[in-house]
């Protein structure tokens, strides 16, 4: 048995799912001073309802690591870089404890000069005395030889309690995104393993042992013990798990867009050809990085939104102050609204009245005129917001989990709709969009299905250089002699191999992890007037998907 847990930010959802479908289900209010509180009591009520024993997979979707960075309760990180010539290390400075230090690897991984030492030494005296105790460090070329990122670690190790190696993230070239991802990955590092710590304790509490894993960006899952080490990974793991749970609820073939209504936000996605789009490189507070991605944006329209009237305007979030008057709250929400306009009849539909009628009375519009507004307002916003974006993607090459389509101009044919509001809002949203509209039987709890029942990915990059003689995995932190006669065929051979022992090495079964090569690209090197030998270079991947045999839609 599968189980997934979305922890949200305003419910936690957790589904248990067989071979014959959902088992048990249930929604808690998500305790934000205490979010392992809303992990226990939502697994408590699933637990009493199946035979716990059988569980043997749980996987999360967090928000953590996202609001850490969103609310600057990040942790203070020391970030020492080596860049040598061709580019200003400090234009690319992040954080309040940067230090660039001499050193140069050039682009096919030969030392040029060495990392100075005394440098990074006097570089992390000054962070120890200032209280920094993660670090981060990216050398230049350091997917083509990580050497100075190994060397700098080392002289760090003993002095930090963490510290994140640039090579280990991405084998993309890309000197100021893998700063900040570096950056960002050790800022959060200490709030997901204490998060990590929590989850781990509280289940082995119930006598079981099942894997864990987290939800990472791309819609893919890590095991725990990976994630404990990129943690950045798991950034924007909440709108992943809502793409993921459509596609496991919905046959989807044609241009759509997807919504996630919750009690704060409304999350958006764009499917080409039943596809969901995918970027490379997200920004996370206002910097690139090289996290991969599904393609999503958030808006701040949920069913908890709050009303506020403005002279003659009406408007709807993006404040949240606690649940609706229908749910106990202290202001009239957008739920609140649709009660009062009779489009929904959901908890206490005479404190909805109440609600409104007072504000109604301060701006002197009648009840159902100003629910009917702000009905309206919110609507339009989710539709120009979607309309942007389609507009956005559509100005460039159109990327999916499965391929780049040439040419493509996304047309949306239908719009499917998700999370607790989403009965609410489906007949005002169809009206807008003016598209046909489905609502997923499980509509309610579509994220932590999509949590359950999402296989895990990865990816990654293999280099070698036949005339040096060397073949280089970053990621997996391989680094091999290889002779004058290696090719493109063995370097992919070699990649696909890797990558399945690796992921079998974390417990994922061989069925969840085909491979597929997405790059390959062979260059002679001359010398003279001769080829000296080969520049290669394999991207390998598992991408996203929905693990088989299991019912649910």
């Amino acid at each position: 048995m599968l189980l997934g847990l979305d922890i949200g930010g305003t419910h936690t959802d957790v589904v248990a799912i067989g071979k014959d479908g959902i088992a048990a289900s249930a929604k808690v209010v998500t305790n934000h001073d205490d979010l392992l509180a809303s992990v226990t009591g939502a697994l408590e009520r699933v637990f009493s309802a199946i035979d716990v024993a059988a569980v043997d997979r749980i996987n999360l979707s967090t928000t953590l690591s996202t609001n850490a960075i969103v609310e600057r309760t990040t942790e203070e990180v020391g970030v020492i870089v080596s860049a040598g010539p061709g580019v200003d290390p400090q234009a690319h400075a992040v954080g309040n404890r940067y230090y660039a230090i001499a050193g140069s690897i050039d682009h096919r991984g030969t030392e040029v000069l060495p990392p100075a030492e005394g440098e990074i030494q006097k570089a992390v005296r000054h962070c120890l005395k200032n209280g920094v105790k993660v670090f981060a460090a990216v050398s230049k070329f350091s997917t083509r030889n990580p050497a100075h990122e190994n060397r700098i670690r080392d002289i760090i190790q003993g002095n930090a309690d963490f510290t994140t190696v640039g090579h280990e993230l991405s084998g993309a070239l890309n000197f100021p995104r893998r700063v900040s991802t570096a950056y960002f990955n050790s800022a959060v590092w200490r709030i997901f393993n204490r998060f990590a710590d929590a989850i781990e304790s509280g289940v082995v509490a119930h006598g079981i042992a099942p894997a864990i894993n987290i939800l990472k960006a791309d819609g893919g899952t890590m095991p725990l013990a990976v994630a404990r080490r990129i943690p950045v990974e798991s950034i924007l793991s909440g709108p992943a798990a809502s793409v993921m749970g459509i596609v496991a609820l919905c046959d989807i073939v044609e241009d759509a867009v997807v919504l996630d209504i919750g009690g704060t936000t409304t999350d958006i996605a764009i499917f080409a050809d039943g596809a969901p789009l995918v970027e490379d490189g997200i920004e996370l507070d206002e910097r690139a990085t090289l996290v991969r991605a599904l393609k999503t944006r958030s808006i701040g329209i949920g069913g908890d939104s709050i009303l506020a009237v403005s002279g003659t305007s009406v408007t709807a979030g993006p404040e949240r102050r606690g649940p609706s008057m229908a749910d106990g709250g202290s202001a009239p929400t957008l739920i609140d609204a649709f009660n009062v306009k009779k489009l929904a009849a959901y908890g206490d539909t005479a404190a909805s009245e109440k609600g409104v009628r007072a504000l109604a009375k301060k701006s002197g519009r009648s009840p159902e005129d100003l629910a009917g507004a702000a009905i309206d307002y919110a609507m339009r916003a989710i539709k120009e917001a979607s309309d942007a974006m389609v507009r956005a993607i559509n100005e460039k090459p159109v990327y999916t989990v499965h391929e780049v389509l040439e040419g493509k101009t996304i047309v949306p044919k239908r719009l499917y709709v998700m999370g607790g509001p989403a009965r609410a809002f489906s007949d005002a949203l169809a009206k807008r969009f003016g598209l046909p509209i489905t609502v997923p039987e499980q509509y309610a709890v579509a994220n932590a299905v999509g949590a359950a029942l999402t296989h895990a990915t990865m990816d990654i990059e293999l280099f070698a250089d036949t005339e040096r003689g060397v073949m280089l995995i970053p990621f997996l932190n391989v680094n091999e002699r290889v002779s004058g006669s290696y090719t493109l065929e063995h370097a992919k051979k070699d990649a696909q191999a890797r990558l399945a022992d690796h992921l079998a090495g974390l417990g994922v079964k061989s069925a969840e992890c085909a491979s597929e090569i997405i790059e390959a690209a062979s260059f002679n090197m001359v010398g003279g007037w001769s080829t000296t030998g080969r520049n290669i270079r394999v991207k390998c991947q598992v991408k996203p998907g929905i693990v088989k045999g299991y019912r649910v839609g």
